[in-house]
């Protein structure tokens, strides 16, 4: 005999499952979390102390050994092998070639990590035909030094009567052998027994350094006055006046021009001080 199961019962059963099935209104429950378990995304955001901790021995080792390295490097360079021991000096040609070694400071064999090449320039450039120097260091030892020497564009006597050479700008070079064939300032009526042509007479040495190649071998002397008015005097001898040291190009080219055309005679003077305007005269009364 089979028993049967009372209606009320599975209703109840089926009313209970019904209502905790969720239906499509039904607000979803939010799952409870915990005070104290990190979500995700915290994990995501802050590291755990182990990484932060590793990453911080890796930091520190890495500024040990980088740290090691150089204090390492440093003092292997101190060692003689890595000190100057070889010098070549290019383009000194009138400064005395060991003194020019021995003012530089590396006879001394000075290490080549701390080579200072400004203070090796400084001390050479105090000879008065050096005006510049670059230095290549070819490792482990060797070092070549190249000079760049001024260029002597005429001679003149000192205040004591010594010839000197005298470069563009009118600094006295040194002493120049009698006869140097080269044009030779004067500077007439000098205030002070001074050398004057850095300064009063820079006119007369900076004319010299411009001097054409078409007639720089004629020109005996350049003179200055203490008006600042230039005369050439050739070799001739005649007498250029180019007054005050500007436009030169078109007064060279007017010398030049009255040097190829014009017949002239001993101890004439051509007055080009308005280039396109000559003046020729006869030489001045004696």
């Amino acid at each position: 005999m089979s028993r049967r199961r009372p209606l009320n019962e599975g209703a109840t059963r089926t009313q209970v499952r019904a209502s905790a099935t969720p239906g499509p209104n039904t607000p979803a429950r939010a799952k409870p979390t915990s005070r104290h378990e990190p979500t995700a995304r915290a994990r995501r955001e802050k590291p755990p102390r182990r990484r932060r901790r590793a990453a911080m021995k890796l930091f520190v080792i890495a500024v040990i050994v980088v740290a090691s390295v150089v204090v390492a490097g440093k003092w292997i360079l101190q060692w003689s092998y890595f000190r100057v021991q070889h010098v070549t000096f290019v383009g000194v040609h009138h400064e005395p070639s060991l003194r020019v070694l021995d003012a530089s400071g590396l006879e001394a064999h000075p290490a080549m990590i701390g080579l200072n090449a400004l203070s090796i320039e400084r001390r050479l450039t105090q000879f008065p035909w050096i005006t510049g120097v670059s230095i290549a260091k070819h490792w482990p030892n060797s070092i070549v030094v190249t000079v760049r020497e001024t260029s002597s564009v005429a001679v003149a006597f000192s205040p004591h009567h010594v010839l000197e050479y005298v470069d563009p700008s009118g600094r006295d070079l040194g002493a120049a052998p009698i006869g140097a064939n080269i044009p030779t300032l004067q500077y007439l009526k000098p205030t002070r027994a001074t050398w004057p042509y850095e300064r009063a007479g820079a006119g007369a040495a900076y004319v010299a350094s411009q001097l054409p190649a078409a007639f720089r071998a004629q020109v005996a002397v350049i003179s200055e006055d203490a008006s600042g008015q230039v005369t050439l005097k050739m070799t001739t001898p005649v007498s250029f006046i180019l007054g005050p040291a500007t436009q030169l190009h078109a007064k060279f080219v007017a010398i030049a021009s009255v040097i190829a055309h014009t017949t002239l005679r001993p101890g004439d003077v051509v007055d080009v001080t308005v280039p396109d305007e000559l003046a020729v005269t006869g030489s001045p009364p004696s």
